[in-house]
């Protein structure tokens, strides 16, 4: 699999077959695109949850949702992982797949911005939720609009059979906002 250089990049951009949107160009790096925070954080409701059952997840009792302004941040304490997701809507085509990593400033300061799901499928369309936590000893500031991951792309080396967006078990089809859990929907 090769990883897109910047000026390729621009290139598949260019002519659609990868859409970033909103898409600033200036967020183009050497092998990947940076992409920023929005305004939409879930927390969990740790008060009245006693246990998350996978295979009987109750989205609404389990999470609540924050909405912050660019000048408010929202303040993630030592410990506590929320989701939220990116401002950018991504859509992949069945030859390539996304690599979705944290910027090396955030891991710095004690954030993870993804625990598990850094790879995005070929054929997936959507905001991609970020699954953030603080490993550090003090609470950050996270501000929405920041640019908090980056995401490379790779050429598979051929198209995939059955993308994301055509297999009957994706879940997380044309997603927008922050994605709580679906696993009590596998199989």
């Amino acid at each position: 699999m090769t990883i897109l250089s910047d000026k390729d990049i621009k290139s598949y951009i260019q002519q659609k077959r990868i859409t970033i949107e909103p898409f600033l160009e200036e967020n183009i790096g050497p092998s990947s695109v940076d992409l920023r925070l929005d305004n939409k954080f879930l927390i969990f409701k740790h008060s009245d949850i006693t246990h998350v059952d996978p295979r009987n997840v109750k989205r609404e009792e389990l999470m609540s949702e924050v909405l912050k302004d660019g000048n408010n941040p929202f303040i993630i304490h030592p410990g506590e992982f929320i989701l939220s997701n990116t401002i950018e809507s991504v859509t992949l085509p069945a030859d390539i797949v996304g690599r979705l990593d944290g910027r090396s400033s955030w891991g710095r300061l004690g954030i993870i911005v993804h625990s598990t799901a850094g790879n995005v499928h070929p054929g997936f369309s959507g905001q991609l939720t970020l699954e953030i936590a603080n490993i550090s000893k003090l609470p950050v500031c996270l501000y929405p609009g920041s640019k908090i991951c980056q995401i490379a792309f790779q050429l598979l080396s051929s198209p995939a059979e059955k993308p994301y967006n055509v297999r009957k078990e994706s879940k997380y089809v044309n997603q927008q906002g922050p994605g709580a859990s679906k696993i009590d929907q596998e199989n």
